[in-house]
């Protein structure tokens, strides 16, 4: 049985950064680590990597070939994944012994609450290699300092954990530059945590772009504390 992290989250989040801190953590508690970089756009990687999707499959020349900008380019990349896992399957097949592995996704956030494909090879890697993986979400720390920014990430948290089907873990990243956004409404333990999101109701009536969305927003803190 072999464990690792599937790292996930918006562009910007820290997901390579929280990577290249793990990849040299892990060793330090006695973990053999294996990085597997699923982004093809990341071409200037910090990290030493077992696995790189762009053996397989390159961004840039997706988006050349047909025509397609970023975002699309990024789904093909995906759906060309899935298509060909056997590939991945091959090249992990040599770290399962004694690695703790380590998958480093890109940040185009519709990967994993909307489009099926990077679910589709994951769930096939589990069952085929019996892996336990967890995904790790990480979300940007500044958002605190925004109510309806900290609504819309905490939904697209719950979507992306529904969506994903796997045991799930938000973390926030650059918490140490969190002060520097102002000072939060609340204690940190009330984002962490995300107890009573009615309180919010009144941060954001202070702002007078989204009072008129204050029904909506209501709305929405009721569905994500339900779930």
């Amino acid at each position: 049985m072999v464990f690792g992290q599937v790292v996930i989250g918006p562009p910007g989040s820290g997901k390579t950064t929280y990577c290249n801190g793990m990849s040299q953590f892990l060793p330090q508690i006695g973990r053999k680590v294996a990085i597997i970089n699923l982004d093809p756009a990341n071409d200037a990687l910090p990290y030493d990597c077992a696995v790189n999707i762009e053996e397989l499959v390159n961004l840039s020349d997706v988006m050349n070939e047909h025509s397609l900008g970023p975002n699309g380019g990024l789904v093909y990349c995906m759906d060309y994944l899935e298509k060909n896992v056997d590939w991945l399957e091959s090249k992990l097949k040599p770290l399962l012994k004694d690695h703790y592995l380590l998958f480093d996704f890109p940040g185009q956030v519709e990967l994993f609450f909307l489009h099926s494909s990077a679910k589709n090879f994951i769930m096939k890697l589990v069952k085929k290699l019996n892996l336990r993986l967890t995904a790790v979400h990480l979300v940007d720390a500044h958002l605190c300092s925004d109510a309806g920014k900290y609504i819309s990430a905490l939904l697209l948290s719950l979507s992306t954990m529904l969506h994903m089907e796997l045991p799930h873990v938000n973390v926030f990243s650059k918490i140490d530059l969190i002060e520097s956004y102002g000072k939060l409404a609340f204690n940190l333990d009330f984002y962490t945590d995300a107890q009573d999101l009615s309180y919010l109701l009144h941060c954001l009536d202070q702002d007078l772009r989204a009072a008129k969305y204050r029904c909506t927003k209501a709305i929405l803190c009721e569905l994500s504390l339900s779930k």
